[in-house]
């Protein structure tokens, strides 16, 4: 086998299929419910093209998933039972880097496209009037061209991530740096704490702008007790 440790460890067989370079974040992508090739490059932004197709053609080889035919005739990648064995497993690991990696190493590895991605992915819209709501995130920080980001909320459809402007009129607009949003998103700062110290700039109506720490839903590993500072 390619790559083999040469040892008849369990750990070790494991490793052979699961500890190749992004395939753990693949799976997490498959685990956070992903199943289109382009949904899941959406959510491994870096990740070429060429190597997302050889790692769920690898993965498909050994078990892990399985291609199904989707709606409309798109071609779909679904977790087999394998698969979804290895939920506990991926989020343990999310966990213990939560709770053990230096934040200040966590916010120097800062995606605008992927972070808008994981938040369109866990908002919660119970706090947001029952109607189409547009949310514009402007990043003061970065080049021009990609500061501004949209999330549409639709109570029949559910949230859209927007890396171009989807055309309705805004509802919220919120400006920060990239940092100040990431750290929000990962349980390292809060709304409350930004506004106040000038870092977080909210324009819209009070429903919306007061109970942004609420439906922004968070990190699935934002509440997990940090270790490390």
């Amino acid at each position: 086998m390619r790559g083999s440790y040469g040892q008849f460890c369990p750990v070790s067989m494991a490793s052979e299929i699961l500890c190749a370079r992004w395939t753990p974040l693949l799976i997490r992508e498959l685990l956070c419910g992903s199943t289109r090739f382009n949904d899941l490059r959406r959510g491994l932004p870096r990740m070429s093209p060429t190597l997302l197709s050889k790692r769920l053609a690898e993965l498909e080889a050994v078990g892990v998933i399985q291609p199904v035919m989707g709606d409309q005739g798109v071609k779909e990648y679904r977790l087999t039972k394998a698969g979804e064995e290895l939920r506990p497993l991926v989020l343990g690991i999310g966990a213990w880097g939560q709770r053990w990696v230096e934040s200040d190493i966590s916010l120097n590895n800062l995606d605008p496209e992927l972070l808008i991605w994981d938040m369109h992915r866990f908002l919660n819209i119970d706090p947001l009037p029952e109607r189409r709501v547009c949310l514009q995130f402007a990043f003061n920080d970065l080049p021009v061209a990609r500061q501004n980001y949209w999330l549409l909320v639709d109570p029949q459809s559910g949230v859209e991530a927007c890396y171009a402007d989807p055309g309705y009129e805004v509802d919220l607009y919120a400006e920060c740096s990239l940092r100040t949003m990431t750290a929000i998103w990962m349980g390292l700062d809060t709304v409350v704490k930004a506004v106040n110290d000038g870092r977080l700039e909210l324009n819209g109506p009070r429903e919306i702008a007061t109970r942004m720490q609420e439906w922004l839903g968070l990190s699935p590993f934002a509440h997990e007790e940090r270790m490390a500072g």
